[in-house]
């Protein structure tokens, strides 16, 4: 094949993901739902994959603005994950069940928090995660340089000659399984490994109140508990 393959590469994945979204309207356009349910429905449909196009573009951005801010990387928690993975998913379901908005907002308190958790879970065992189980390289948020809140943590507490070890490792795409060890001694060092383990458990407490207290079916109950407690508490 001739041209450039980087490009060609770049292009074929923009086009597949443009064929996913058209693809995910029509499961939607043709699953049986009613035209009652289906006006219910679509604005949060709409909503969700706005919030998620938002959190990817804020991804992006802050990798490229090479931030430290805490407050920045968790917004992109909240949107990438907190919204699209439980949030959004829940509000779904009791949309189509007819659920009115108190219920909606019970479900957003229990769903941001634990949605936030997940992506800061998902973020130490991008750095620490054993490759055979997470089916991730090792160290490989580290090469493409994530601006996580592991990251902005580890970088506001680094001293001077970690701060070096950081800005010479840190979105390296070449980076060496010595370099992957550095840094997450620095992680470690930093206490931002620490810091983070105990927002997620902040997080999940949070959760699991607000479901507590749900006037829901004992077993739905049951298995939102189970669902916040297995998505926070992978092992590495």
């Amino acid at each position: 094949m001739s041209g450039n393959a980087e490009t060609f590469g770049l292009s074929s994945a923009v086009l597949l993901g443009d064929l996913c979204l058209v693809w995910a309207d029509r499961m939607l356009n043709e699953s049986g739902l009613d035209h009652v349910v289906m006006h219910r429905l679509n604005p949060v449909y709409d909503e969700m994959r706005v919030e998620l196009m938002a959190g990817q573009y804020l991804d992006v951005l802050e990798q490229a603005l090479a931030t430290s801010s805490v407050e920045r990387s968790l917004r992109i928690a909240r949107y990438k994950s907190g919204k699209y993975t439980v949030e959004r998913p829940l509000h779904f379901g009791a949309v189509i069940a007819g659920a009115d908005a108190p219920t909606l907002d019970l479900f957003s308190r229990y769903g941001l928090p634990l949605g936030e958790a997940f992506q800061l879970r998902d973020d130490i065992l991008g750095v620490f995660g054993d490759p055979s189980e997470t089916g991730k390289p090792a160290g490989d948020d580290l090469r493409e340089g994530k601006r996580t809140v592991l990251i902005a943590h580890a970088v506001n507490k680094a001293s001077a000659a970690q701060s070096i070890e950081i800005r010479k490792h840190l979105g390296d795409p070449h980076l060496s399984p010595d370099g992957v060890r550095v840094l997450r001694e620095i992680i470690q060092e930093t206490g931002a490994l620490s810091e983070v383990e105990r927002i997620i458990e902040m997080s999940l407490a949070e959760s699991l109140a607000a479901i507590s207290s749900a006037d829901l079916d004992v077993d739905a109950v049951a298995v939102l508990k189970d669902l916040a407690i297995a998505a926070t508490r992978r092992v590495l």
